[in-house]
């Protein structure tokens, strides 16, 4: 069981709200996207978002969630990500739409803000915990905060939204 300084139990509740919007955001921009490639993005992003939110949930009831039981598929995976992207780059050029849906756009905006707002919120808390295990969540969330990020921008370039 794990005491919480009431400024970490007032960071952890300032995150509990910031994960439930996006919960509930992302369920929304699901239904709302024109494009099934964009809702099918915002469907895993809730997704990933409601697990951000259980372990926020469990280490204010005393527990420290387990984060490092999937990082070595995480690192596989971001890797085989990174050079995809990589490869890809050169014939982006060419395959990028400039016709998409403007309320599309104006969800991904919403969204890559949201992204950026909350992984800056992360970084705060971070480095107002004393327990180094809730510290190592945190930055496992954050770090997952700033991959939805780079999706949605992918997304978003991909389409020609991102100038």
């Amino acid at each position: 069981m794990i005491n919480l300084t009431a400024k970490e139990r007032m960071l952890l509740e300032d995150e509990k709200s910031h994960e439930e919007l996006c919960v509930s955001k992302y369920k929304d921009y699901a239904s709302k996207a024109k494009c099934q490639e964009l809702s099918s993005l915002f469907s895993s992003l809730s997704q990933k978002e409601q697990q951000h939110l259980d372990s926020i949930n469990q280490i204010l009831s005393g527990t420290v969630p387990n984060v490092n039981s999937g990082s070595q598929n995480q690192q596989s995976n971001m890797q085989q990500t990174q050079s995809n992207n990589t490869s890809n780059m050169p014939n982006l050029q060419s395959t990028v739409s400039k016709t998409y849906d403007e309320n599309d756009k104006m969800l991904c905006q919403d969204s890559l803000s949201t992204e950026k707002f909350i992984s800056s919120t992360y970084n705060t808390a971070i480095f107002e915990f004393s327990d180094t295990q809730i510290r190592q969540v945190l930055n496992h969330i954050q770090k997952e905060e700033q991959e939805h990020g780079e999706k949605i921008y992918n997304y978003m370039s991909q389409h020609g939204m991102y100038n």
